[in-house]
């Protein structure tokens, strides 16, 4: 079991894995016209001319004749390098639960991404509310990409917490049977997650091909591709979910006894409120820290 070391490796590989990420995301009308063109010259001449429009990097030419360049190429040979750097230098935090196969650090170094994305959102925010309300000079983009990030953030949190055991989940009966039942009740739910996300996929893939094969974007000012981005990225996130659950099951499957009712307790916290209140539910000091008068 690996316990996190603290290195700035596991923080600064999942923004460089961000940052890659970012450019490959905002640039991929590049590679859908150098990869597989629309056959219909109208939506080319379309998508090519919103290329133009958002390209970064539009200064440089194009490799091997295309339209993404060399900073284009660059961010999406280096997008898996960093995947594989992070899956394999991640540790698990002593608070995070206690399981190390390999699915379990992808979904943690996503965990680690989302929480760089969170400190990104947050920087965006700050950068926005400082130019609107000091400078009076408010951007054109800061909205729509706390709306992108947030997003993101939402879709990838899901993951980490299916890994982490920490969705939300009634336990009052599954606490209550012995461990053979909750073995039955595993499989049920896990069987339910994955039927849940292969009808999913199956009849959202249609629509999120199109969305993203067009680039659609959200029509703004700033104008980012949220649809055409979200929409798949939904697809892929409830497919890792659906794995996750499968491991997890396989993971917990060997446990002797599992209980969830009270791992949320704080021992020491209980101890404090009952030396607060008293043994009769009553003392000169409440819960709340208000001076109370005891009753006869």
């Amino acid at each position: 079991m690996q316990a996190r070391s603290g290195t700035p490796v596991e923080w600064l590989v999942p923004l460089a894995f961000i940052f890659c990420a970012g450019w490959v995301i905002w640039h991929m009308p590049a590679f859908t016209l150098d990869f597989y063109p629309p056959s219909d010259p109208s939506e080319f001449d379309k998508l090519s001319a919103l290329f133009g429009r958002i390209d970064v990097s539009s200064g440089m030419g194009g490799l091997f004749g295309g339209f993404a360049d060399i900073f284009d190429w660059a961010a999406l040979i280096c997008l898996p390098i960093f995947g594989y750097i992070g899956v394999r230098t991640v540790r698990r935090a002593g608070m995070e639960f206690e399981s190390w196969r390999a699915a379990d650090r992808l979904a943690v170094f996503i965990g680690r991404v989302t929480m760089m994305l969170i400190v990104l959102l947050t920087g965006v925010m700050l950068y926005e509310v400082i130019l609107r309300y000091v400078f009076e000079a408010p951007t054109l983009w800061a909205n729509e990409m706390s709306l992108w990030l947030a997003g993101f953030v939402f879709l990838c949190a899901g993951l980490y917490a299916m890994q982490q055991r920490s969705h939300i989940r009634i336990v009052l009966l599954y606490d209550a049977v012995p461990r053979w039942v909750q073995r039955i009740f595993d499989c049920i739910s896990t069987l339910l997650i994955v039927t849940f996300a292969f009808f999913l996929i199956y009849g959202g893939y249609g629509e999120a091909f199109d969305k993203f094969y067009r680039w659609e974007t959200f029509g703004t000012a700033f104008d980012p591709p949220i649809p055409a981005t979200l929409k798949p990225m939904v697809l892929l996130v409830v497919g890792l979910v659906a794995l996750q659950a499968v491991v997890n099951l396989i993971s917990d499957w060997n446990k002797e006894e599992v209980h969830y009712g009270g791992d949320d307790l704080d021992e020491e916290e209980i101890e404090r409120i009952k030396a607060q209140v008293g043994v009769g539910g009553v003392s000169d000091i409440d819960v709340t820290g208000q001076h109370v008068s005891a009753k006869d």
